[in-house]
Formats: structure tokens, C-alpha cells, sequence
């Protein structure tokens, strides 16, 4: 029968023992939990942060696009009236025969 205490004693005091242990570890793992949800929060702000500047980075390119569009065509017109310009200035065909 003192055997069968002392086995129960045993026993209890294992399994006391892991029961704190688990505690502990309980703890350490929520920590651990909150540590990470800080850092997914640090992760999604900045995602959020760099998605804003790919955006912006998408909307300038798209204005000097057109802005570089328009001075082509600009250029465009300008060489065109230029070569007109100096088309009058050249003597026609009849006078070249005089």
C-alpha cells in the first residue's frame, strides 16, 4: 500500500511538474504570438507604404509618357512647318528656267 502512495505522490509531482512547464511554455508561445502579429502589422504597413509608391510610380510614368508623346508631336509640327517654311523660299521651276 506504501507503494501505491508513493507511486501516486510520484506521479502527482510529474505530472505537477510538466503542468508548470506547459505553463511556461504557454506563455513563451503567446509571446511569441505577439511578437510575430507586431511584426505582420511592420510587414503590412509597409506593403501598404510600397503599393502607394508603385502607384505613384505608375502615374508618373504614364504623365512623362504623354508629356514625351506631346513633344514628339510638337517636334513633329515644328520640322513640318519649318520644311514648309523653306519650301517658299525656294524658287520655283519657272524661274529657275529664266
Amino acid at each position: 500500500m506504501w507503494n501505491q502512495i508513493y507511486e501516486y505522490a510520484r506521479d502527482w509531482l510529474t505530472i505537477s511538474r510538466e503542468v508548470q512547464e506547459n505553463k511556461a511554455d504557454i506563455k513563451d508561445i503567446k509571446q511569441e504570438v505577439r511578437e510575430l502579429r507586431g511584426e505582420i502589422q511592420t510587414l503590412r504597413d509597409d506593403f501598404t507604404k510600397l503599393m502607394f509608391l508603385v502607384q505613384k510610380l505608375s502615374f508618373d510614368i504614364q504623365k512623362v509618357s504623354k508629356r514625351e508623346e506631346s513633344e514628339r508631336k510638337n517636334l513633329a509640327l515644328q520640322l513640318e512647318n519649318e520644311m514648309l517654311k523653306f519650301e517658299r523660299r525656294l524658287p520655283q521651276g519657272k524661274d529657275l528656267e529664266k
